[in-house]
């Protein structure tokens, strides 16, 4: 096998903790190129994956835990690189609007009424919607995150998480986030990483963007920040500031710090040679299936980034404006969008696809040195999808076929840090009857605007 040291055996080891057995195993070889083991094994130990090896190498090798994967692929967890999770609660809610009435007559208006309650039950939801969906790990940027950090903790999931804020809030917005970030770094035995989470340049200004860039370095923290989301708001602050987004975070700094950039849709060529040349670790996150209700009218230009070096990882937003957190679909429509804004079917191909799902989400997400591959001393963030069903026979081309004919219900099986979150498709550590009640419950409180209040304007 490509990645694993020598075959165990049962003279070499006490018991492992799980094996993964007559499996095919998606790898990355040297050049980071993906491929496929077959008749495979993945041996776990302390979290972490020991060895891929053959199935036969396995046999008399004793384990906890032992998982026939037969007819099915293991494959890196995927990554949420950039969502809301909590806002499942608003799913349907604002639909077939522009941007700004999408927010300023309804999103912003009923998350004045959130509550930390709220919050909790719209995070547990959302990861038992992700668990389902083969996501291991996602990157929540949003409000009342001490309740995110206690789902994340109690139910398995790995996070990466900030505390959004407002320059309207006053520099107790930044002091808060910071010290979201501080308190749960690497909380929940090291599964919680954190950011510092301000808005957008058009909510925040180059005050306390340059507060946060200085917060970041001193503290060896990274940001994530919505920036250029669309085009319109590239050109507005153009014709009032005369620079762009991207720029924005130049001027301030954040180019010198990590940083996670939301979408990126209104990116244009002369912010390339500053996301290429900058300091700090930069990373995109792209979310196709909202972009696409939005009718925006350029996607995040992933090949531009590629070529320049810059990670794009794989996101969904929130389901208020993606209707749902399908990072496998986002990966699909990825691949398809490239193609039709190239004009180049041969961009992205399928193992890219994949790639992007793995290896950049990961790097996109500061954690490419233990996740995204499966390897010896990589976390064991591991999902298994089927791939016996009618809709994936016959396979021609198993990459094809994971990126274009499999589904997110073809997950059978979702494992973090070697813990088994869902078996066959049933859910393990969380309860979705429970949270569907009350949430329920709290739904006319929530959805009220007839108090006229809204947490922001949208004003790019």
């Amino acid at each position: 096998m490509t990645d694993s040291p020598a075959d165990p055996s049962p003279a070499d080891h006490s018991p492992a903790d799980l094996i993964i057995t007559g499996c095919t195993v998606l790898v990355h070889d040297d050049q980071e190129r993906t491929g496929f083991e077959e008749d495979a094994a993945v041996v776990v130990r302390d979290g972490v994956v020991e060895s891929v090896t053959t199935a036969s190498a396995v046999e008399h090798l004793a384990a906890a835990e032992r998982i026939d994967g037969r007819g099915q692929v293991a494959m890196p967890g995927l990554i949420n690189c950039h969502t809301h999770a909590p806002m499942v609660a608003l799913r349907g809610v604002a639909e077939d609007l522009p941007t700004e009435e999408w927010f300023n007559d309804v999103v912003w208006p009923i998350e004045s009424n959130l509550t930390e309650k709220d919050v909790e039950l719209g995070a547990r939801l959302a990861c038992a919607e992700m668990i389902r969906g083969g996501v291991t790990c996602f990157a929540d940027h949003y409000f009342a995150m001490d309740a995110v950090a206690a789902v994340v903790a109690e139910c398995g999931i790995r996070a990466h998480l900030g505390e959004a804020y407002f320059s309207s809030q006053g520099p107790q917005g930044r002091e808060k986030s910071l010290e979201f970030a501080l308190r749960h770094r690497g909380g929940a035995g090291g599964r919680i990483t954190t950011a510092l989470a301000p808005h957008a340049p058009y909510t925040v200004d180059d005050t306390d963007l340059t507060a946060t860039a200085e917060l970041a370095r001193e503290h060896g923290l990274p940001v994530h920040i919505h920036a250029a989301e669309n085009r319109d708001q590239t050109e507005v602050s153009l014709d009032r500031h005369g620079i762009t987004p991207v720029e924005v975070l130049h001027r301030t700094g954040l180019l010198d710090a990590d940083v996670l950039i939301a979408h990126g849709t209104g990116i244009l060529d002369r912010d390339l040679p500053l996301l290429e040349n900058a300091s700090g670790r930069v990373a995109v996150a792209t979310a196709p299936r909202g972009y696409l209700k939005f009718a925006w009218p350029t996607t995040t230009p992933v090949r531009a980034l590629y070529d320049i070096g810059v990670p794009v990882g794989l996101a969904t937003d929130g389901a208020a404006s993606n209707n749902s957190l399908d990072v496998w679909e986002a990966m699909a429509l990825t691949a398809l969008i490239q193609k039709s804004t190239t004009g180049d079917p041969r961009w992205l191909t399928s193992r890219q696809a994949l790639h992007h799902a793995t290896l950049q989400s990961a790097r996109a997400v500061g954690l490419g040195d233990t996740l995204g591959t499966l390897r010896p001393g990589r976390r064991a963030d591991i999902i298994l999808v089927d791939l016996t069903g009618p809709h994936t026979q016959p396979v021609h081309d198993l990459a094809a076929t994971l990126v274009h004919s499999a589904r997110s219900s073809d997950v059978r099986t979702t494992i973090v840090d070697g813990r088994v979150l869902m078996r066959d498709r049933e859910l393990l550590t969380l309860d979705v009857p429970a949270v569907v009640r009350e949430l329920g419950e709290r739904m006319p409180a929530l959805l009220d605007r007839s108090h006229g209040r809204r947490i922001q304007d949208y004003k790019t």
